[in-house]
């Protein structure tokens, strides 16, 4: 498609759960699809009530095709049942998630596929044929995958449309089992939804996270060659986040490695990398990483194992990592972690079977320590070298960073066919 100069932010008809035919909002969300990816989490999700967002986002049956399928009548069934329910106009949605220190608000909407959105990770084409064999057979897009764009970090323009909207009754507000209380508001008037778009219109947005969502609307756009600017395949489902009046969390993703033995790892990494023993404690050694300047990583085998990797060597670094990319790039620690570590070093193949992405250390240690391998432990990149990266159009390497909070799945969905659009 060719671009615009600005986001076109699109109002749409919302379809919600009926309060009344669920047995609570908290029951039947979910975090985003590739955040569960454990199957008892889906298992629990499953059991928390009958009609959990997560039989739509992750249905499972042993025939991928069926699965595809499955959700599409589940979806069309919740809908004939009226536990699924679309909102009587279209509308823009005012989001807020509150937990602790963290307030975030910003803006669900269809956004234009044409407009200025900049990736800064590459995708894995297998996962973008499955999401968009889910959307295309249910023509429905289930959760709201998160932009930032830089405002003038100031309440005017969408940002004042968002503040004022928050001082009245929400459509609903519930709080999930992490603790984050969350609130969905429409906003319908002509006024505030031109006051909107004349200020989107001057903005860029980065994809905070959903890279696969978002190739995933491209390539249902791609394959209806028929569908027009305007048709609703010409735009996917979003939340919208100004990080100059909302600055989003930054996380890191760490890697396990679960055919790689902690052994083997740091017999591997000798003469490559300084190694030290670190305190048997997972805290004590994220905050040893936080501390080390340059490139450093911690590679556990378990929570008793935790050992810091440092100062690489130049040459290597020279030899492994490739020189027509910015400098900036060459030093991200998941540059090297990929480049030297993985494809060098220790030769893994990039594949799911051999390399996982988990978000919680313990989680990452854990998993390790059940199949005897070894966990990564990583730091976050900032969100200014990623925007700064992707305006040169240079992507990281996959996973290198986790933005959130991530919108809460099943509090809005998109319906892409006549009713619901």
């Amino acid at each position: 498609m060719t671009s615009t100069d600005g986001l076109r932010l699109l109002p749409f008809r919302g379809l919600r759960y009926a309060p009344d035919r669920v047995s609570s909002l908290t029951a039947v969300t979910s975090p985003p699809y590739d955040v569960v990816v454990r199957p008892d989490g889906v298992r629990e999700l499953e059991t928390s009530d009958p009609y959990n967002i997560v039989r739509l986002i992750l249905p499972h049956t042993a025939d991928p095709t069926a699965r595809h399928r499955q959700a599409a009548e589940t979806l069309r069934r919740w809908r004939d049942e009226g536990i699924l329910t679309p909102d009587p106009e279209p509308a823009l949605y005012v989001y807020e998630q509150r937990g602790g220190d963290t307030l975030q608000r910003g803006l669900i909407g269809a956004l234009r596929l044409d407009g200025p959105v900049l990736p800064h990770e590459d995708v894995i084409p297998e996962v973008v044929e499955d999401r968009a064999a889910l959307m295309g057979a249910a023509a429905a897009n289930f959760e709201p995958l998160l932009l930032s764009y830089r405002g003038q970090g100031t309440a005017n323009g969408a940002t004042a449309v968002i503040e004022r909207t928050v001082q009245h009754a929400p459509l609903l507000a519930t709080t999930t089992e992490d603790g984050f209380a969350h609130r969905l508001w429409a906003v319908t008037d002509p006024a505030e939804l031109a006051a909107v778009d004349a200020d989107l219109a001057q903005r860029q947005a980065l994809i905070a996270d959903g890279h696969h969502r978002w190739a995933t609307y491209q390539r249902l756009h791609e394959q209806r060659p028929e569908a027009g600017p305007d048709s609703p395949w010409a735009s996917g489902l979003v939340l919208l986040v100004d990080t100059a009046r909302y600055p989003l969390q930054v996380r890191a993703i760490h890697r396990v490695l679960p055919h790689l033995s902690p052994d083997k790892a740091l017999a591997d990494v000798a003469g490559a990398f300084r190694v030290s023993r670190l305190p048997d404690d997972p805290a004590a050694a994220l905050e040893a990483l936080a501390r080390t300047p340059g490139t450093a990583f911690v590679l556990s085998g378990g929570p008793d194992s935790f050992h810091l990797l440092d100062r690489p060597d130049p040459g290597l670094l020279d030899r492994a990592i490739r020189t027509d990319r910015p400098e900036a790039w060459r030093r991200l620690d998941a540059t090297v972690l990929h480049s030297v570590l993985l494809d060098e070093v220790w030769r893994i193949p990039d594949h799911p079977s051999d390399i996982g992405y988990l978000h919680h250390t313990g989680a990452a240690v854990a998993q390790a320590a059940r199949h005897g391998g070894t966990a990564v432990l990583m730091r976050a990149t900032s969100e200014e070298t990623v925007r700064q990266l992707a305006q040169q159009g240079v992507t990281m390497p996959r996973k290198s960073t986790s933005f959130g909070p991530k919108p809460a799945t099943g509090l809005v969905l998109r319906t892409l066919d006549d009713e619901g659009s």
